[in-house]
């Protein structure tokens, strides 16, 4: 049956729904006026989040989607770097008050390959911004084959607390297809020497449906990681999307697996997890049973932003950087993309808000129901439609595809409340995608569901 439902709906090409409305949809009609205005209404009663992207690697991975560079020189890294301290500082003077922080993440790109003392330096100046709370949780994506001992004993200096590690697949073939070559041994060293400088969380990300992959090296990589006994694990499917990441042209399209076989890689990889002692998270995430995770799913806690399932429940999200994304109870903003008109405009003083949305109250509405699908599998609109009030009868936008789930036996409807039946959590995205009242009006090239 989940064979024949991934090669049913697996073509389906739909958002990850990280965010509602998709980003596809922002637009320039939200600016740095509009970012300036919202910043100015922030209550510290509830701290907020910080995001800053780095986007620069020493070498491009060829499955990447990420907004990235390669670079092999330290100096425009260093100058980005001074460019996100004087954003910090400019978002800071804009709300009008040292906020609180509750949870710092470096994303890229990889943050890591600042300089040493770059990236203490960077800290210290979010630190004088801002009043990151004792307790808060400062996360690092780390590129294991360019991790320095100098940089993992800057990292243990800054109060980092957790690394996530890019892992993929040690697979050779795959590696040599995807042009990224990581020995488990060089993982296993960088997770040792940050373990000992008090970096005591770790995350993994592993992907399934690249190239030349099949479910037996999926296993093989599982279980690798396994002997590590990180805290958590992210497990995605490769997108394949030629024409918006023109790199990923040096894949060959004929060594891809298909819907049904990246549905078998991605079920194996999941049971392997949960035969390990890990807790399946949502859609993509397995973490210990003692993780926060864990426990903001068990306890119906659980959100989704931009890095995936979290328990960070902080109602401001502040994106620094270049393309870097927040959000705030008004709406979304994304910065300008590219590098070089990013430091443009935070060397004139300006913020660098270049497009965004402004929520409707049925993007509020339709916001919590996908939310609450991609987290608990199960979701009850019509409570939903009563706390928003809205009319429960427009929940639905795409009544055929729910029900054909429906009459598949891939969802089940009891009373007023949705369920995604054991088995079918893989389509949880196309369950999503029912409740969309923007999906059919985008012209935006999404990853396929499956």
């Amino acid at each position: 049956m989940r064979a024949e439902l991934a090669r049913r709906y697996g073509q389906d090409r739909l958002p990850r729904y990280t965010s509602y409305p998709t980003a596809p949809h922002f637009a320039p009609v939200i600016g740095e006026a509009d970012y300036r205005r919202w910043l100015q209404t922030m209550s510290s009663e509830r701290p907020a989040s910080l995001y800053l992207h780095v986007p620069f690697c020493r070498s491009m991975c060829w499955y990447c989607g990420c907004h990235t560079s390669v670079t092999k020189h330290d100096d425009p890294v260093a100058i980005y770097a001074s460019g996100l301290r004087t954003e910090a500082r400019l978002v800071a003077e804009a709300i009008g008050e040292r906020f609180p922080i509750s949870h710092i993440h470096f994303g890229g790109g990889t943050p890591t390959i600042m300089s040493p003392e770059t990236f203490v330096d960077l800290v210290g100046a979010l630190r004088h911004s801002y009043a990151v709370l004792p307790d808060a949780e400062v996360a690092v994506e780390i590129d294991p084959r360019t991790l320095t001992q100098a940089m993992t004993e800057a990292l243990g200096h800054s109060g980092v607390n957790r690394a996530s590690l890019g892992v993929q697949s040690f697979d050779p073939a795959v590696q040599r297809a995807i042009n990224r070559f990581q020995s488990l041994e060089k993982t296993a060293l960088s997770v040792e020497g940050l373990r000992k400088v008090g970096v005591t969380r770790f995350n993994f990300d592993l992907l399934y449906g690249l190239p030349l992959q099949t479910v037996a090296s999926c296993l093989d990589t599982v279980a690798k990681c396994i002997e590590l006994r990180p805290d958590r694990f992210s497990v995605f499917g490769y997108a394949h999307i030629p024409s918006f990441k023109k790199h990923q042209r040096k894949i060959a399209e004929d060594t891809l697996p298909g819907s049904v076989e990246r549905h078998l890689q991605s079920e194996a990889i999941a049971q392997a997890l949960v035969d390990a002692g890990y807790v399946r998270i949502g859609l993509d995430h397995f973490a210990l049973p003692d993780d926060e995770l864990a426990a903001a799913k068990h306890e119906g806690r659980l959100h989704r932003n931009f890095q995936g399932y979290t328990d960070d429940a902080a109602e401001n999200l502040i994106g620094l950087g270049a393309s870097a994304i927040g959000r705030m109870p008004q709406g979304f903003v994304q910065n300008v993309v590219a590098t070089r008109d990013y430091l443009a405009c935070v060397a004139e003083e300006k913020l660098a808000t270049v497009k965004g949305y402004a929520f409707t109250e049925d993007d509020r509405f339709r916001a919590d129901i996908i939310e609450r699908i991609m987290c608990d599998m199960t979701v009850d609109p019509p409570r939903l439609a009563r706390q928003h009030g809205r009319d429960p009868e427009t929940a639905v936008v795409d009544r055929m595809r729910l029900q054909n789930l429906v009459a598949d036996g891939a969802v089940t409807m009891t009373g007023d409340r949705i369920t995604i039946r054991d088995g079918a959590e893989f389509l949880v995205r196309s369950v999503a995608s029912a409740f969309d009242a923007h999906l059919a009006k985008s012209a935006a090239v999404h990853s396929r569901a499956v």
